[in-house]
């Protein structure tokens, strides 16, 4: 069934990745694996501890069911940040070092002075979208942080990302036109299968940017605006008490994605989420909730503790 109107929450995920499939981008920056079922979108949001409301404005306007300002209203600006960081992980630890590998199989730069000054372009456009994305997470991010924290920070302003945000996809799209029109190449396959990276990561990136220009930014300017009063003050769920307590047991995130079963970045996410309901940042000050509040005896983790000392 191709659904031609907005998704709501009681739509089965699995009809939603049928009919959208580059919807699977959009689960996998909020940490929601497939194996799911015919359970409806909010059911499935529910489980992985994901704010339904922020997936579908996320999911309604990159498919062009609503406009952006008016889902802005909809959105966790905390649940929204985790969905921006995950993304910066995907486009720099997996998506662009994917496409650098088969551009290299793709011109063979010891041939060519063409070829050498197209893996140049590629590398310094690289760079770009790595610095881009890190003043996002030393900046912006931590600015958000703040405001969450019910702090106020006459420092900085959402205004400011705003007026400076670039375009990362343009200069992908001027390294796209270029191999198209001028590199010489006697083989297809390869160039053209990472052409069509090329195409895709571009358009991926334009998206990420508006999901930050109509989504974050509008929802980050009406925090700014109302405070902390808007900010509702969450219970840690079961996942996250199950994460302290690997945590508090010394497992390193790999660690306790394997034994939970879910992926890195959900640890990541999760972490995130409890250092800021709790405002606790280390394992030390995790450890004795943990033991306050009976998530863990002393005993279980009583060595633990002391391999921290020696």
């Amino acid at each position: 069934m191709y659904k031609n109107g907005g998704y709501t929450g009681e739509d089965r995920m699995c009809d939603l990745v049928c009919d959208r499939y580059a919807v699977l981008q959009v689960m996998s920056r909020f940490g929601i694996a497939l194996g799911f079922g015919d359970k409806t979108i909010a059911e499935v949001c529910e489980e992985n501890k994901v704010d339904a409301e922020t997936f579908l404005a996320v999911v309604n306007m990159l498919m062009n069911f609503g406009n952006g300002a008016e889902l802005a209203g909809e959105v966790s600006v905390r649940s929204l940040t985790d969905y921006l960081h995950n993304s910066h992980r995907y486009f720099l630890d997996f998506r662009l070092p994917a496409i650098r590998r088969k551009l290299i199989e793709a011109v063979d730069c010891a041939q060519s002075d063409v070829s050498f000054a197209i893996m140049r372009f590629f590398d310094e456009y690289a760079a770009e979208v790595q610095r881009h994305m890190s003043y996002e997470e030393q900046t912006v991010f931590p600015y958000v942080e703040s405001l969450l924290a019910g702090e106020k920070n006459t420092a900085y302003s959402i205004d400011i990302f705003r007026r400076q945000h670039d375009q990362v996809e343009i200069k992908l799209r001027e390294l796209k036109n270029i191999i198209i029109k001028y590199y010489p190449s006697g083989s297809t396959n390869e160039l053209n299968g990472v052409l069509f990276d090329i195409f895709n990561c571009e358009h991926e990136l334009a998206s990420h940017n508006a999901v930050e220009d109509e989504l974050f930014v509008p929802a980050v300017e009406r925090l700014a605006a109302t405070g902390t009063r808007t900010v509702k003050s969450e219970p840690l769920s079961s996942r996250e008490k199950e994460i302290i307590v690997c945590v508090v047991k010394g497992m390193t995130n790999k660690q306790i994605a394997d034994a939970l079963c879910i992926s890195a970045h959900t640890v990541i996410t999760h972490r995130r989420n409890i250092a800021a309901k709790l405002q606790i940042h280390s394992a030390a000050g995790l450890t004795i909730y943990a033991i306050v509040n009976k998530l863990v005896e002393l005993s279980e983790i009583k060595d633990t503790i002391t391999d921290s000392q020696s």
